[in-house]
């Protein structure tokens, strides 16, 4: 599975240049792309910072030179409710698609593999948020965190690992389209994309100590590779890893400096 990351250090870019990673970017973030490294755009609805449909697009417009590298773009959504997303999305598909050259659809609450405009998009965002799927409840946005279900007394369940989003990814991939899930900061999540047959994730975990979450992300993503074997409770691998030095080379907790370095400078 494709993680696309922000380019938050030189590790990161490190790992995104050795292709271990793809790059996103939001008009917000102000992120140089990363020569030869694929990405994909975000519209920052989320986290309120959306510029406005012509920001948006002027935005894009910025990068159409890297477009050949651009995975999709995201439209416009509403948050947790699909059938505003649709009638939001829709003006911007045909704009997004021709500056870009592929557009991805926000799949919210309520999305169902029978009501996608499959044939005007590229890729499929797996987005949404929590809700009750026996009764149908989900909250508002002011309320979250939710864990409990006020009809029911059921749990809350993120949207995009359900049944209903795992049907939009079968449909999506039986037509060919990309399917990218949004959020994803867990080795549990890593893996439940997986067996939806997700191609791509993102998430915010490299932006919390992200030298260091850095190489256990890419174990998650590389279940059984020996290069990103972790050893937290023994330093039996530590001097291994700081003589290759660069991307597989631990920080020393004690320093700012990684441990091969503090060894030169001695």
């Amino acid at each position: 599975m494709r993680y696309y990351a922000t380019a938050s250090t030189e590790r990161v870019r490190d790992a995104m240049r050795a292709d271990y990673l793809g790059q996103i970017i939001t008009p917000a973030a102000g992120n140089r792309l990363e020569p030869w490294v694929d990405w994909i755009a975000d519209n920052g609805i989320y986290s309120n910072a959306y510029p406005g449909d012509a920001g948006y697009l002027s935005w894009l417009a910025s990068h159409s030179e890297m477009r050949a590298r651009c995975r999709f773009a995201v439209a416009p959504d509403v948050v947790a409710d699909h059938t505003r997303t649709l009638e939001r999305s829709w003006p911007l598909l045909r704009p997004i698609r021709q500056i870009v050259g592929r557009v991805a659809i926000c799949a919210q609450n309520g999305a169902t593999p029978d009501d996608m405009p499959w044939d005007y998009l590229d890729a499929i965002f797996l987005a949404g948020i929590v809700e009750c799927a026996p009764c149908s409840y989900v909250p508002e946005l002011a309320e979250l965190p939710a864990a409990t279900c006020p009809h029911c007394s059921g749990p809350l369940a993120e949207w995009k690992i359900g049944e209903a989003a795992a049907a939009v990814t079968a449909e999506a991939k039986r037509r060919g389209k990309w399917v990218h899930m949004g959020r994803v900061n867990s080795a549990d999540r890593i893996a439940r994309a997986r067996q939806m047959g997700v191609d791509s994730g993102d998430g915010t975990y490299l932006a919390y100590g992200p030298d260091i979450n850095l190489i256990r992300l890419l174990e998650w993503l590389n279940p059984g590779d020996f290069r990103f074997m972790r050893a937290e409770s023994s330093a039996r691998l530590r001097p291994a890893r700081s003589a290759q030095g660069g991307l597989f080379e631990l920080p020393d907790p004690h320093t700012s400096q990684p441990a091969a370095r503090r060894m030169e400078a001695a």
